[in-house]
């Protein structure tokens, strides 16, 4: 079973992301060294499986039965990020921000799922993803015939709770846009001291609250010939929908000779932060997930969710973020201090990885050979000793 991951794994963090590639990958001596599996080369055997043997992999069922022997455990393998978030810190941080985000998976078959969704125009599946920083801590498959934010309320609880668990004393801040304000979400946050910033849709009443902040900005923008904004800081609460009224942060922007009005909505009191700096550094960085998940859907072909259960997607999904934990580990272990340090998993992968090599077997070993002409050699060679360093430390 290790094997068999570790090959689905690899496979995908170097790029191969079909099962039909390792038909060719199991004779790989690159690829049995990885899984360990160099004892068990003969020229009669390769060492490792083929498509017909993973694809049964990606079929298995949570529990085994007469004719699926293979089983996993979703719950173990959804512990397994945050767990691997934990470990990759030396000591508890005082605060932590979690990203939520939603995205579309198009599909193009028939699969158990398949809805089509009105925003992104085409049958999709509607994954979420929560991450901290680089750290993927989920990525829960979900059909697109619901709203974006369905089940986050019970990932963020599971999540939180394996995080405190550890780390009792971290502050944790939910950062998500307006798909995710939904009264059920800010009140958990509220009643487990979680603290929350969240975009909020524009509507006439929040327009109406910036009106003077908007005649403003447009009489500045005008005499400037530039763009101008205002923020403002009051308390709302929908007609019927919130439970209580909370702190909401505009800004009345006139740009391009109209009002480009935004706002967000947050825990954070006005005494820790101001509107402006909570908008425009706290609320505006979570930009930056967008950044993960292309790295995991177009990097590491979290998107190739073509087997026809949910189940199996779901599975897939896994291999794939399996695939981001292990390039991201890279970067702060290996790469920190060099030109990759903040390279995404494709260029770590064109750049370190998918390069030439000189293969030698002999009866005892198996030789790499790389050109000495590699124009990454240099931080190659730092990679590799620093990886060995790692792997010699406890810590």
């Amino acid at each position: 079973m290790r094997t068999l991951v570790g090959q689905r794994v690899f496979a995908i963090a170097l790029g191969c992301e079909d099962l039909n590639d390792h038909d060719e990958l199991r004779h790989d001596p690159l690829m049995a060294t990885l899984a360990g599996k160099l004892e068990s080369r003969r020229s009669d055997c390769a060492p490792l499986a083929g498509k017909s043997t993973l694809n049964r992999l990606e079929l298995s069922c949570p529990l085994a039965t007469r004719y699926h022997k293979i089983s996993h455990d979703p719950a173990a393998i959804e512990a397994l990020f945050v767990d691997l978030f934990l470990a990759a810190h030396a000591r508890p941080p005082k605060q932590i921000v979690l990203d939520l985000d939603a995205t579309d998976d198009p599909l193009y078959g028939h699969q158990e799922g398949r809805f089509f969704h009105g925003y992104y125009d085409c049958y999709c599946y509607l994954p979420l993803y929560v991450f901290c920083g680089r750290h993927l801590l989920a990525a829960k498959l979900r059909a697109s015939n619901i709203d974006g934010s369905a089940g986050a309320v019970e990932e963020v609880a599971r999540i939180v709770g394996r995080i405190r668990a550890r780390w009792p004393k971290t502050r944790i801040l939910l950062r998500a846009d307006s798909g995710f304000a939904r009264e059920a979400l800010m009140a958990w946050c509220e009643m487990n001291r979680v603290d929350f910033l969240f975009g909020l849709a524009r509507n006439g009443r929040l327009v109406e609250e910036i009106a003077v902040e908007l005649l403003q900005a447009e009489a500045e923008a005008s005499a400037a010939g530039a763009p101008a904004r205002r923020y403002k800081d009051f308390r709302y609460s929908t007609l019927d929908s919130w439970s209580r009224r909370r702190r909401v942060v505009a800004k009345a922007e006139w740009t391009e000779g109209e009002a480009n009005p935004r706002f967000i909505v947050t825990s954070l009191s006005q005494a820790e932060t101001n509107g402006r700096f909570l908008y425009e550094k706290v609320y505006c960085a979570r930009g930056d997930m967008e950044n993960r998940i292309k790295e995991c859907q177009g990097d590491l072909f979290a998107d190739r969710t073509s087997a026809a259960t949910m189940r199996a997607n779901q599975l897939r999904l896994w291999f794939a973020s399996m695939a981001y934990a292990l390039l991201s580990a890279l970067r702060p272990i290996a790469l920190a201090h060099t030109q990759f340090a903040e390279a995404t998993c494709g260029t770590i992968r064109l750049k370190l990885l998918k390069i030439g090599a000189l293969v030698s077997i002999s009866v005892r070993r198996i030789r790499f050979a790389l050109a000495s002409a590699c124009p990454y050699a240099q931080e190659w060679r730092l990679a590799a000793a620093r990886l060995a360093q790692a792997r010699a430390s406890p810590a």
